[in-house]
């Protein structure tokens, strides 16, 4: 027989006198479970052993915790492998070694199949095979389980990116005098998808239809309400349905498909008429998009819009603005202009509305070929408004900037 190594040693990387598990013994005889408790006060000392003589009470005993479960197969309330499948099923992923006896070894490799890490045979345990199996067994289910949290994160990871693509799909430009830049960059505090979105269509008879908008909250459910309005707004833009009527659609579509009660969105939605070089915007409770003009930018109206989507019946006023040669318009939801203005000097004022629309404005001018490189204009704005803030900002940020022009290299 072996020797038990002393305390101090090191052999496999591991000193098993060292070792403080709690382990549950599932056994009914006396004799085995005295064996049990031998082998394991030599091997293990330090292993605090709960004995249970039922499956019933091992199952009541594995649900308040324990690092590894010692399961008889011949037990008076259960029997063979369906003893191991009603402990996967009642004590979640506990690992278990079974101990099964000489005439029914086939019965220990159908327990592994079920779910068991091991299985040793009754009367034929060598010393310190019982604590290697413990161990192993251990190891292998911390193992599994960080094989399938991987996985998960993996699976969640993939769904992520689609919400993602579905919330900021590619534009639609059919006209090349249209160019279109868009960007999005999280917030310091969002742990999960946000709901924040974005679209731009061209449809045949020549109109641009744009929109921005923002699923209050971030999470899963956020952004697939995000995605189910962007959706819903194209549809709508493709058929040809009046700015107006398209408001009060998505209301009813988000009033039947969000599942979180309380849940809003805001939105900025606009369609120009390119010959006409007139627009109409509708707000839902969102930020006034800015328009650039040559080198001055200010808001596209001077009349706010109604409350969001999600929050009552509103009453939507669709607004028509006369747009300059020349023009460029940038939508955005509210996370840029959420930070502060002078960071965490003093914290006492967003840099709002009309802040944005100044650092635009100082961007414009500092950089006349800004049309050539409009995503570097929207990189620095902002890194404008983070510098404001004095870091990340609070919020996601998403931001669409188009207009009318020559092409000069804007995509």
């Amino acid at each position: 027989m072996s020797v038990p190594p002393r305390a101090g040693s090191t052999a496999g990387g591991t000193d098993p006198a060292r070792e403080s598990l709690t382990l549950l013994l599932v056994e009914d005889d006396e004799g085995d479970a005295r064996l049990v408790a031998d082998d394991l006060a030599d091997w293990l000392p330090q292993a605090d052993v709960v004995r249970s003589r039922s499956l019933r009470e091992g199952l009541e005993a594995a649900r308040a915790g324990v690092d590894c479960v010692l399961l008889d197969l011949g037990l008076p309330d259960v029997a063979g492998i369906d003893a191991v499948r009603s402990l996967r099923a009642g004590a979640g992923p506990v690992p278990v070694v079974v101990l099964t006896g000489l005439d029914d070894e086939a019965a220990g490799v159908a327990a592994v199949q079920a779910g068991a890490q091991d299985y040793l045979v009754k009367g034929r345990v060598e010393g310190g095979q019982l604590a290697r199996a413990i161990r192993y067994a251990i190891g292998r289910r911390q193992t599994e389980v960080a094989e399938r949290e991987l996985m998960l994160a993996e699976a969640q990871g993939r769904e992520a990116e689609r919400l993602e693509r579905g919330l900021t799909p590619s534009p639609v430009v059919l006209d090349s005098a249209i160019w279109v830049e868009s960007c999005y960059r999280p917030g310091r505090s969002r742990a999960l998808l946000g709901g924040d979105f974005i679209d731009l269509l061209q449809v045949p008879d020549g109109r641009v239809h744009a929109l921005v908008g923002d699923v209050c909250g971030h999470g899963p459910d956020e952004a697939a309400i995000g995605v189910t309005l962007r959706a819903a707004w194209r549809a709508l833009a493709l058929a040809s349905i009046g700015i107006g009527a398209t408001l009060e659609t998505l209301q009813t579509v988000l009033e039947q498909e969000r599942g979180l009660p309380g849940l809003f969105a805001t939105l900025c939605a606009l369609r120009v008429e390119l010959a006409s070089c007139t627009a109409e915007l509708v707000l839902a409770g969102h930020p006034r998009p800015a328009l650039i003009d040559g080198t001055e930018v200010r808001a596209l109206t001077e009349t706010p819009g109604a409350g969001a989507l999600g929050i009552g019946r509103g009453e939507w006023l669709v607004q028509r603005v006369t747009l300059p040669a020349g023009w460029a318009l940038l939508l955005y939801t509210d996370g840029i202009i959420e930070g502060r203005r002078d960071g965490e000097r003093d914290g006492s004022e967003r840099l709002g509305e009309e802040g944005l629309r100044r650092a635009l404005e100082t961007r414009i001018k500092r950089d006349r070929a800004w049309r050539a490189h409009p995503r570097e204009l929207l990189e620095r704005l902002l890194g404008d408004a983070e510098l404001a803030n004095g870091g990340p900002l609070p919020d996601d940020a998403a931001m669409l900037l188009f207009g009318a022009g020559p092409d000069d290299g804007a995509t």
